[in-house]
């Protein structure tokens, strides 16, 4: 076998070392990054191209050489509103309404995460019992599938299902928790907190044991309270972590679509619509295929992803410079 391997790896150096002669040792990585750079070329910045082009062309052709320039106009039909603040007012109201439920899920998903991932971590950062098992316990959710997360709480949460036979059995009525529009979007966010948040609580738990514990001992002597403690060592000193976890919170949220998607397919009506499903559902799933509604959508988000993307960039490197 020893003898095979070495056979095999003479055989690469010849053609290798004739490259090496002739592109020289500093021009000689890019024979190792080509195959990888045609791979990134094909698969993601071609279609970023493609999308850009298909935002500025219309009809529901699939082909370019079909569809006809349009220009702006596909952004112009989504920024068309009498009243921004009232869907119904625009052009496309639907686009709107993804907008508005986005924000508040974005708002209240994020906030209520990361402030039970920041308690969560400190509890977990303690001196408790089986706390290598809760830790696991509480990371777990992340391991799985969305859909496989949202098809177990649509099984737990239908008219059917576990936590109305449970009310049933107690006394009270059963409700249609995934039919009411206020409810859906609760659970929704609920069941995206659920799932992620043992993923953030990992990074708070990291940041939280890279606290020198010399600080906490001069506090202990100080006999300093747990809770001046939290607020004038913890927190300050753990505030460059919050802030990435915050901004990758903030960058996933915006991103929701395939667990709410399973959950609540959107509704009731568009209660649980999301900026993603619109772009899908425009796209793809609805009659005409309005490709280039879709795309120009598509790009709207980009530029907002790529803003918050170099905030959290700017953020993680003065962390590092300082």
């Amino acid at each position: 076998m020893t003898a095979l391997l070495n056979a095999i790896m003479n055989v690469i150096e010849i053609p290798m070392r004739f490259a090496q002669k002739r592109l020289g040792l500093r021009r000689i990585a890019w024979v190792f990054l080509l195959p990888n750079l045609i791979l990134f070329g094909i698969f993601a910045f071609l279609p970023v191209i493609l999308n850009v082009v298909y935002s500025l062309t219309g009809t529901d052709q699939v082909m370019l050489s079909d569809r006809t320039f349009v220009g702006f106009d596909n952004f112009i039909t989504l920024g068309t509103c009498a009243n921004h603040l009232d869907p119904n007012t625009c052009a496309q109201d639907l686009f709107w309404r993804a907008i508005y439920n986005s924000l508040w899920f974005v708002t209240l998903q994020v906030g209520f995460m990361v402030g039970l991932s920041l308690v969560t971590a400190i509890v977990l950062n303690g001196k408790i019992r089986a706390r290598g098992f809760f830790r696991s316990v509480f990371f777990f959710p992340v391991l799985l599938s969305p859909v496989v997360v949202a098809l177990i709480w649509k099984w737990i949460l239908q008219r059917e299902g576990l936590l109305n036979a449970g009310m049933d059995a107690f006394g009270f009525t059963p409700f249609n928790w995934l039919l009411d529009r206020n409810w859906a979007f609760i659970w929704s966010i609920f069941l995206s907190i659920w799932a992620h948040m043992g993923f953030y609580t990992l990074i708070l738990l990291a940041g939280l044991q890279a606290i020198p514990r010399d600080v906490y001992d001069a506090a202990l002597m100080d006999a300093a309270s747990p809770l001046r403690t939290f607020r004038r060592i913890t927190l300050p000193l753990l505030m460059p972590t919050m802030v990435v976890v915050l901004m990758l919170a903030l960058i996933k949220g915006v991103q929701t679509f395939d667990e709410v998607y399973a959950f609540t397919g959107g509704g009731p009506g568009s209660a649980t619509t999301f900026i993603i499903q619109y772009i899908y559902e425009t796209g793809f799933a609805g009659t005409p295929r309005l490709f280039g509604l879709a795309a120009a959508a598509s790009i709207l988000l980009a530029v907002v992803l790529i803003g918050l993307t170099l905030i959290q960039l700017s953020v993680s490197r003065s962390k590092a410079d300082g």
